[in-house]
């Protein structure tokens, strides 16, 4: 069965109502005139994961397939986005860590594009908590990640919004990232349902979500898979996904 699309889901939830929350924290909710998905993970309680190559060598690419996989184990993919910027043969751009191995080597400096707009960060999961951190900071004091990837650019730094981001500015895409607290104990992931500009996506997080840190992940290909939100989508081939695997209805954790 087909999966559904953004647009579709939209659709759907607004003729069905209000989609029962999740276990992990997915809601819709409206920031300044403007629309956003977003999901709380519990670091304590759910399973966030990075996920790149499937065993045949080939990125996972899609949801669907990873999902699927997953069912080997007895579990499925609650919930899942993009996970930063990637290369034409789907390799991150950055520093990539999954499961304790360096995929993928830190990326210093400014650059091209919007991962070389300093500061930029990495998102680290170490034992049961998350934190966003800027790149350099990172590279002086590098945490023992079991996962973690590198994006850019950082949309909250310890509280104040990136320096180069502008109120009146014209670029806008449909953008995902991810926030953090000190305590480390959360993460929060969120989607705009439309084109937003880093100024609008940095004050939700800011403002609207509270958050001490926050890191873009992409804008050119940003996805969500939120199934108690009836909305998984699908298109172009994905590099890596962060996600939750949990365990699957009926199976023991």
């Amino acid at each position: 069965m087909r999966l559904l699309s953004a647009a579709a889901a939209l659709c759907l939830a607004a003729v069905l109502g209000p989609a029962p929350a999740l276990a992990l924290g997915c809601e819709t909710l409206d920031f300044d005139g403007q629309g956003y998905t977003v999901c709380r993970v519990d670091m304590e309680r759910d399973d966030l994961r990075l996920f790149l190559e499937a065993p045949d060598g080939r990125p996972w690419g899609q949801f669907g397939r990873l999902d699927a996989a997953l069912e080997g184990e007895g579990r499925r993919l609650s919930f899942a986005m993009n996970a930063g910027m990637y290369h034409a043969d789907r390799a991150p751009v950055g520093l990539y860590i999954q499961d304790g191995e360096e995929i993928a080597p830190l990326v210093a400096g400014a650059g091209p594009g919007n991962f070389g707009l300093v500061p930029n960060g990495v998102f680290c999961i170490a034992g049961d908590r998350a934190r966003v951190i800027e790149t350099e900071a990172y590279r002086a004091d590098p945490p023992a990640c079991r996962h973690a990837t590198q994006s850019g650019p950082m949309l909250v730094i310890d509280g104040e919004l990136h320096p180069r981001f502008l109120p009146d500015s014209t670029s806008r895409y449909v953008r995902n990232g991810v926030g953090t607290f000190a305590g480390g104990g959360e993460a929060i992931f969120a989607i705009s349902h439309r084109p937003v500009t880093f100024h609008e996506f940095g004050r939700l997080f800011r403002d609207g979500l509270g958050v001490d840190q926050a890191l873009f992940l992409d804008g050119s290909v940003s996805k969500l898979h939120a199934p108690a939100l009836n909305r998984s989508d699908f298109g172009r081939t994905m590099g890596p996904i962060i996600g939750v695997a949990a365990p699957a209805e009926g199976a023991g954790e």
